[in-house]
């Protein structure tokens, strides 16, 4: 494989401001806040990490506040690390004869590409990426 294993991430947090201002000042990372694809319309907020181009790491991420109850956070969806295919479909028709589940199947993230959502047999949650 000639490219990163890990694509993305993403950090689901309560409050999108007070995490921007915490990784802010820890790693000195600026922030792009965005309309998510397909998101329009719901309160779902996603603020990308500085850009690969911006800091050479080849890998980036975002963070993500989700609407509904701050009181309790889905522990399958803390962190969720991605990684890269050719075809998502492929590496998610493996996950359950791996003992895994489906979360979300293949969908599409309009021009940035498709991604699934698994959870492997420890209960970790994994998103597999890919532009086909």
């Amino acid at each position: 494989m000639d490219r990163n294993i890990i694509c993305w991430f993403e950090i689901y947090v309560r409050e999108i401001e007070r995490a921007k201002a915490f990784y802010s000042q820890v790693l000195g990372n600026t922030f792009q806040d965005i309309t998510p694809p397909g998101e329009a319309d719901t309160a779902m907020k996603m603020s990308f990490f500085s850009s690969m181009e911006e800091t050479g790491n080849g890998v980036s991420g975002a963070l993500i506040e989700m609407p509904g109850d701050k009181t309790e956070c889905n522990p399958n969806l803390n962190t969720i690390v991605y990684f890269a295919c050719e075809d998502c479909a492929v590496e998610e028709s493996r996950v359950e004869q791996a003992g895994g589940k489906v979360q979300q199947p293949k969908m599409s993230l309009g021009e940035h590409g498709f991604c699934s959502i698994c959870i492997d047999t420890e209960g970790n949650a994994f998103g597999l990426y890919s532009m086909v």
